[in-house]
């Protein structure tokens, strides 16, 4: 079993930014993909961002160039930098990781492991 905690989210306003952090339990060079989706009040979960464990990222059409995934191999830790935010980017943010590497990308929900979330509201 492997335990996910996220942190960072908060309140900003719009055009703002915000790093969200994602702490694992194990190595997380022994996760082959990881990543972070999102759900709205009233709206299904999406993805945002995937990360495999050779670095090659997969994004949502909707935060390209907006959104950066990366993970600090030292800290254990995956990290979500959101620049330029907007309204819509309000939501519970989900960091959620599978030990295979395929599939990985945001469309694939179905890992394993998920954290409980933390909540980004972006104000206009």
């Amino acid at each position: 079993q492997v335990q996910l905690v996220e942190s960072g989210g908060g309140s900003v306003q719009a055009g703002g930014s915000l790093r969200l952090s994602c702490g694992t339990s194990i190595g997380i060079s022994a996760l082959g993909c990881m990543g972070w989706f999102r759900q709205a009040p009233g709206k299904e979960r999406e993805g945002v961002a995937t990360i495999r464990s050779d670095r090659s990222t997969s994004y949502a059409d909707s935060v390209k160039g907006r959104f950066t995934i990366s993970k600090g191999q030292a800290a254990n830790t995956l990290y979500l930098e959101m620049k330029d935010l907007d309204p819509e980017d309000s939501a519970m943010y989900f960091c959620a990781a599978a030990f295979t590497d395929r599939p990985c990308d945001p469309n694939y929900q179905r890992m394993p492991f998920w954290g409980k979330g933390t909540l980004v509201t972006i104000s206009s």
